[in-house]
C-alpha cells in the first residue's frame, strides 16, 4: 500500500486529498513507476485528467460499471490482484481509496506510508495501524518549508508476520 494519512489516519474529504506535498508525491511516484497500481474508481477520478492513465505504471480501476481508457478495468479487489499476479508483478501497488484500503488492508505486507503532522477535516480514513503488527525499516522526517505547509514523515513498514497466502509472486 502506498498512502498518506494525517495524525488520526485521514485520506481526504470530498474526493480530493487533503494537502500539496510536492516530496511526497514526488516518492510515490519513485514507489509505484514501473508497477501496477490499484485503485477505485472514485480514486481514479480524482487525479488529474491530464495524468490519467497515470504514466508509466499498469493502472488497474475496481468499478463494477464503468470501463476506463489506458486501464485494466476489474469488477472485484480479487480480480484485480489475480490480474496483476498473471502479469508476474511481485509487488502490486495499493493506492486507494479508503474502501479498497480497508478491504486489502489484512492482506497486506507492506506499507509506504507518509504522515502528515497535522489533522483535517476529513471524510475518508485509512484503516488504525497496530504498530505492534509492523516494524519500522525506514523513517524521515522532514519539516515544514516553503514548499510544504506541513511537517511530515516517510515510513516503511512492513508486517512481521507476513500473510504469505496472499503473496502476488509466482
Amino acid at each position: 500500500m502506498v498512502v498518506a494519512v494525517d495524525e488520526h489516519f485521514a485520506i481526504g474529504k470530498d474526493g480530493h486529498l487533503l494537502w500539496n506535498l510536492p516530496n511526497d508525491m514526488k516518492r510515490f511516484k519513485d514507489i509505484t513507476y514501473g508497477h501496477h497500481v490499484l485503485m477505485g474508481r472514485k480514486t481514479y477520478e480524482s487525479i488529474p485528467v491530464r495524468f490519467r492513465p497515470l504514466p508509466g505504471r499498469a493502472n488497474i480501476v475496481v468499478s463494477r460499471t464503468q470501463q476506463f481508457e489506458g486501464c485494466k478495468s476489474v469488477a472485484t479487489i480479487d480480480e484485480a490482484v489475480a490480474f496483476a499476479a498473471d502479469c508476474n508483478e511481485r509487488e502490486l501497488m495499493i493506492i486507494g481509496g479508503s474502501e479498497i484500503y480497508k478491504q486489502l488492508f489484512e492482506r497486506t505486507d507492506k506499507i509506504y506510508l507518509t504522515i502528515v503532522h497535522h489533522t483535517f477535516d476529513a471524510d475518508a480514513f485509512f484503516p488504525t495501524i497496530d504498530w505492534n503488527d509492523w516494524d519500522i525499516s525506514n523513517e524521515q522526517r522532514f519539516e515544514q518549508d516553503e514548499k510544504h505547509a506541513y511537517a511530515y514523515s516517510f515510513l516503511d513498514l512492513t508486517r512481521k508476520q507476513p500473510t504469505a497466502k496472499y503473496t502476488l509472486a509466482k
